[in-house]
C-alpha cells in the first residue's frame, strides 16, 4: 500500500495540497497529524481524491528530510514523511521525499509498506 503523508500550513488551500500531492506521486490513502486532520483543505482533498484520510501521531519518528522548524512543533524532522510513514507502522519505507507545493504552503511525501 502507498500513503501520501501531508503537512501544510494553516493557510494552504486545497489548491495548494493538491499540487504537493501531484507532485509526490499516486497513493491509496492520505495521513497528517490528529491537530491538522479537520482542516478544511485536507478534508477537501480526501473528498476531491476520494482517498481515506488517517490521523496519525508523528513525534519522535525518524524522517530522511530534516526542517527544524517543524522539528520544533511537531517532534519529528517532517511531518508528511512521518505522517507517511506512521500510517503503514513498522516497515514502512519512504518512496517519494518530502516534496514542496509551488506556493510553499504544503508539502507531500509517499511510504510504501503493508499497513499496521
Amino acid at each position: 500500500m502507498r500513503v501520501a503523508g501531508i503537512g501544510f500550513r494553516q493557510a494552504a488551500s486545497l489548491a495548494s495540497l493538491a499540487d504537493a500531492l501531484a507532485r509526490a506521486g499516486a497513493a491509496e490513502a492520505l495521513a497528517t497529524s490528529p491537530a491538522k486532520v479537520a482542516a478544511p483543505a485536507i478534508r477537501a482533498l480526501a473528498a476531491q481524491t476520494g482517498l481515506p484520510l488517517l490521523a496519525v501521531e508523528v513525534a519522535g519518528i525518524a524522517t530522511p528530510t530534516q526542517s527544524p522548524r517543524i522539528l520544533a512543533r511537531h517532534g519529528t524532522g517532517s511531518l508528511a514523511e512521518a505522517a507517511a510513514l506512521a500510517a503503514l507502522g513498522p516497515g514502512a519505507r519512504i518512496v517519494a521525499s518530502r516534496v514542496t507545493s509551488q506556493d510553499g504552503m504544503a508539502t507531500a511525501a509517499i511510504a510504501e509498506g503493508d499497513p499496521a
